[in-house]
Parts: C-alpha cells; structure tokens; sequence
C-alpha cells in the first residue's frame, strides 16, 4: 500500500509536521512530496487538485484525504500515544475542518515561512519522492 503525504514545502509548521511524522513512523509507512515540487505537482494534477493547495494530503492507495481527515488517518498509524487522537475522528468532519483551516489559514502568520523546500536528512532520502 503506497501512502504519500503531500504538504506545503515552505511552510514551516508543515516541514516540522513531515519531521515529526517521520521521527514516530518506523516502519517507513509515509513517503512525502512538498506541493510546489515536480512529483507533488503531478501528484496534484492526477488528483484535480489545484496547484496551490491550502491542505495537507494523504494519498492512500489511489484515494485522497484532506484536512482534519488526513492528519488524523497519518497519527492513527504512529507509534505511541498519537494514535490515540484517531478519537477525534467522533467529532463531525465540519467542526474539524474548521479548526484545520483556522490553522491552515494562519500558518504563515503563527509559524512562519522559508524561501525554499526543506532538504532532507540523507536517512530521511529515500522516504521523498523528489
């Protein structure tokens, strides 16, 4: 089962989100792509996305997932205590998505933002698509 994460390569609060993920998936389960990269953006464009995306995305097995749904699907599969947060998952998907898009919309502003693509650690290599 193949699952990408595409996020926003700028943005700082999404380069230290894929360091996380990262750090708690040992099982190698994630590969990523930054949206603004060549692999994310056909990624993008195969999905209908728009090429400038809002959204953390989770591709899982030729299915998209968006917003609260894909953060919450990635922490269900790390290890310890994350998983635990699947409990969100009882809280109605439009009460979600709007603490998301708050923090979405906000990213930039909360945690600023880089003029490049994080690059990753050699360890890290194999697990990005670009």
């Amino acid at each position: 089962m193949e699952r990408i994460i595409l996020y926003d390569g700028v943005c700082n609060l999404c380069n230290k989100s894929v360091q996380f993920i990262i750090k708690r998936d040992s099982a190698g389960q994630f590969k990523f792509a930054s949206q603004q990269g060549a692999a994310g953006q056909n990624l993008l464009k195969k999905f209908t996305l728009p090429p400038k995306m809002n959204s953390f995305v989770l591709i899982e097995n030729e299915k998209i997932y968006l917003e609260s749904t894909a953060v919450l699907k990635v922490c269900k599969d790390l290890s310890g205590a994350w998983r635990l947060l699947a409990v969100l998952f009882v809280i109605p998907r439009p009460i979600r998505d709007r603490l998301y898009k708050t923090i979405a919309r906000n990213r930039y502003k909360w945690f600023g933002k880089t003029e490049s693509c994080m690059l990753p650690k050699p360890e890290w290599k194999n697990r990005f698509l670009d």
